[in-house]
């Protein structure tokens, strides 16, 4: 589409909404103060269908992709340009048609590295649960919290909560410290700069006692959290990790403290450690 004809798609399309706000008579119509939520939630459902209509043909023009949401040329031309300036779409240089660009790449990559570590990890922590008779969770860094995307209890969990779904603080729980741990080092100083909340008495917030726990987690493969989160939950981790070799999660294994002693929880640690590395496998890692 030419310079001028972007100016007149634009100056045709204004011209439809200054119509679309008179009534018959050609008077302004009051505007209900909706109408802008209205209107972007309307964009939002417009632009996933553009993206559905490139991912069902491959690759469209504006004109194609206009009449498949009923919509004016200039208004999927639009949609069209916020997509691409996200990197959603692309344009062919020599077609002018439009297909998805590497952005949808990205997006679906972070949600199938959550799928796929779900899926693969289903059977292993359900055997890891009934021969521990613990509980065990998978977690996944979710922004500057860990959230459990799988959980298998044992024999003796049966009473104990649910943690799926729920996010978890990195600074006061095993698993958030082993994806802490591995971060990178300018993410991990910024979320130990910030304040960090005391859940319990245990619970570690000092920056400088925090840092020498989580070296200590990268050189044993482990992270502990005794009571820090709550009172009388005691749990380890080990990281799981990606075929390239960043952790992508961590496999979890808690429980009472009455029940993991320190005894216990040194090999609860060792199995964690084992059965993660599995997992890893099962991502590709090491091969």
């Amino acid at each position: 589409m030419t310079g001028k004809q972007k100016r007149a798609a634009t100056i045709e399309d204004e011209d439809q909404e200054k119509h679309g706000r008179q009534d018959k008579h050609g008077q302004d119509k009051q505007e209900r103060p909706s109408r802008g939520t209205a209107s972007a939630v309307q964009s939002v459902d417009r632009a996933v269908s553009v993206l559905e209509i490139l991912a069902k043909h491959g690759e469209a023009g504006v004109s194609e992709i206009a009449d498949e949401l009923d919509v004016h040329r200039s208004t999927a031309f639009r949609l069209l340009g916020a997509l691409e300036n996200r990197g959603l779409v692309s344009q062919s240089a020599d077609r002018g048609k439009y297909y998805l660009g590497a952005g949808v790449l990205r997006l679906a990559g972070a949600a199938a590295v959550r799928l796929d570590i779900s899926q693969e990890g289903a059977p292993v922590c359900r055997e890891l649960a009934d021969e521990l008779g613990e509980t065990v969770n998978i977690a996944v860094l979710d922004d500057d919290a860990a959230v459990n995307i799988m959980q298998a209890r044992g024999s003796a969990a049966v009473t104990a909560q649910n943690w799926l779904g729920r996010r978890t603080p990195l600074h006061a729980t095993s698993s958030g410290k082993v994806l802490l741990a591995h971060l990178p080092q300018a993410l991990r100083e910024g979320l130990l700069a910030r304040t960090l909340p005391r859940f319990t008495e245990h619970t570690v917030t000092g920056t400088v006692q925090l840092r020498a726990e989580l070296e200590a987690v990268v050189e044993q493969g482990y992270a502990r959290a005794l009571e820090e989160l709550e009172i009388g939950l005691t749990a380890v981790a080990a990281p799981v990790r990606a075929h390239d070799g960043k952790v992508i999660g961590a496999l979890s294994v808690s429980g009472p403290v009455y029940r993991l002693t320190e005894d216990r929880l040194a090999e609860l640690a060792k199995r964690a450690v084992v059965v993660a590395g599995d997992l890893s496998r099962r991502m590709g890692y090491g091969f």
